[in-house]
């Protein structure tokens, strides 16, 4: 099955244990088996199935230098001394991520023959035609709303304990699970989080109302760091914990992986890579927090799902007033009933053309700075390597396309675009934010925790126990200030789940309030690498000690 691969088996046999693999130099004689699967070296894939051949045989003749008599092959950070071939095999692939480095020595001089990372899954998808996929996606979002608004008992029953949002998150999920779809082969997450995403924060801006959420006051901006003050204390409370258990846990490699946990769930990404480089954390280690920071954060995003069905129960157990929430959403969605009008063909053209040229100025826009940026950053990593590391996020691409696409729906309020609300702008947005949490479901393997429990189980307690002082921390605050749970979940959001899914969860209580949760998850990129930084001091002490 296609959830049998397992990143942190790669993982523990670096730092436990020896790779049972094998790495030979052979002929082109005997290249040719059923058991095997041959590339070359310039076309080296990203994936590679087992059900293709157990054996991967790398063709280097096109790029072997005769100069040395030896090649060297580091497999994932197990490094093997081989005679010089045109050809490598590497026997007993493992599932999960791999990294392979082929170089040679020209004298004192390293010459790198190849170098790729590439996953190894067990078998092919039943679907891998990105166009047949989008439309299983849309088709299953169409079934979970048609349901959504039958007058069926049974489904009346389910959508008041079950979230609509939360099966658009999770049947996808159970899709790629299956091995029906694979999100390792689609690119439908890239397109809809680099385009569709931006075009619906552009669309749901059009409608926003500053004032209003200017009333909001100060009890959104205190969840928010709360959420990180959670995440930076949490780390190192997660660890101890798990270490009365298994002390193992505490030595100098797990805590390094652990920090870039906390880089993505304060900020974002880049937050995340920058923290990796850091703290040095191995490509193999790396991989496995993948996993237990994606895991761990889509469980606890169904969670704030979930309980956006229980919001009123849960701002009475606050003791919440949330009469401004309510006020600027019956607002935002009075002045939608106010200027409703039937869309015409040229409506339509010019609100797509509006919010598209809009995503196109802040993609070249992005594409301008943020190179600038980062070389900037660059130049200055010797002199001032804590400057350089501090504001990594700024040099990110993805940072400033959500910066400057929120930028223009908030300048564009202003303007008489803020009648395209009339003819659905938010409702063609909330359609594109829809569809960006079906390709996220898609993202998550349920059965590679289930099957690999015995090796999970330190590192997923790890992060089952940290998002949960994180959450305490949210519920404790909440109830001294008396916030509504809106600001606990967009909150929490904003930090773990930056723009791709603070809106997701904001536009869950109303798509009119999705731009909070926009502007939220813009501080969490600024603030993440100092957050991280902090709990990774904390983690690194505990180990040492």
């Amino acid at each position: 099955m296609i959830a049998k691969h397992i990143l942190a088996f790669l993982f523990l046999s670096v730092s436990f244990s020896s790779f049972s693999f094998q790495v030979e130099s052979i002929t082109p004689q005997n290249i040719e088996n059923e058991s095997s699967q041959r590339v070359e070296s310039n076309k080296m894939p990203s994936i590679v199935y087992l059900n293709q051949g157990k054996q991967l045989v790398i063709d280097l003749l096109s790029r072997q230098n005769n100069f040395a008599p030896s090649l060297y092959i580091d497999y994932n950070d197990s490094v093997y001394k081989t005679e010089t071939a045109g050809f490598i095999q590497l026997s007993d692939i493992e599932l999960g991520d791999n990294s392979l480095s082929v170089y040679q020595f020209n004298g004192l001089e390293k010459v790198t023959l190849l170098k790729q990372n590439f996953k190894v899954k067990s078998k092919e998808p039943f679907i891998k035609n990105d166009a047949v996929v989008l439309g299983l996606l849309l088709l299953l979002l169409a079934f979970i709303f048609k349901t959504e608004g039958s007058n069926l008992p049974f489904f009346k029953k389910f959508y008041r304990v079950v979230p609509a949002l939360l099966l658009c998150y999770f049947l996808p999920a159970f899709l790629n699970t299956f091995g029906i779809i694979s999100a390792d082969e689609s690119r439908l997450y890239f397109v809809a989080s680099r385009y569709l995403l931006p075009a619906s924060l552009v669309l749901l801006c059009l409608n926003i109302d500053i004032d209003g959420i200017r009333k909001l006051g100060s009890k959104a901006l205190v969840m928010f760091f709360t959420a990180t003050v959670g995440i930076v204390i949490g780390g190192p409370i997660a660890l101890y914990l798990v270490s009365l258990a298994s002390p193992d846990i505490l030595n100098d490699e797990i805590w390094r992986g652990l920090a870039t946990v906390a880089g993505s769930w304060i900020g974002g990404g880049a937050n995340q890579t920058a923290m990796k480089e850091i703290y040095g954390a191995s490509d193999q280690l790396f991989s496995a927090m993948i996993v237990v920071d994606v895991f761990v954060a889509n469980v606890f995003m169904s969670v704030l799902l979930f309980g956006t069905g229980y919001n009123k129960r849960l701002n009475k157990f606050f003791k919440a007033d949330d009469s401004a929430i309510e006020n600027l959403k019956n607002k935002m969605e009075s002045f939608q009933n106010k200027m409703a009008k039937v869309a015409t063909f040229k409506d339509l053209m010019f609100l797509l053309a509006l919010s598209f040229v809009s995503i196109g100025m802040a993609h070249f826009l992005s594409n301008l700075i943020s190179p600038q940026i980062s070389g900037w950053l660059d130049s200055i990593k010797e002199s001032s390597p804590m400057i350089s590391v501090l504001f990594t996020s700024f040099g990110s691409g993805f940072f400033w396309l959500i910066v400057f696409s929120t930028i223009f729906g908030i300048v564009l309020s202003f303007t008489k675009a803020r009648e395209f609300e009339g003819i659905g702008a938010s409702k063609i947005g909330t359609v594109f934010l829809y569809l960006l949490v079906a390709t996220i479901g898609m993202k998550m393997d349920i059965f590679e925790l289930i099957n690999n429990w015995g090796v999970f189980k330190f590192l997923i307690s790890v992060g089952l126990i940290w998002i949960t002082v994180h959450a305490l921390f949210l519920f404790i605050v909440a109830k001294i200030i008396k916030a509504p749970f809106f600001y606990v979940a967009v909150g929490s959001q904003a930090n773990i789940g930056g723009a791709a899914s603070a809106p997701v969860v904001a536009a869950a209580f109303s798509p009119a309030l999705a731009p909070v949760g926009v502007l939220l998850a813009v501080l969490g990129y600024a603030v993440g690498t100092f957050g991280a930084i902090a709990c990774a001091i904390m983690m690194q002490y505990l180990s040492v000690a």
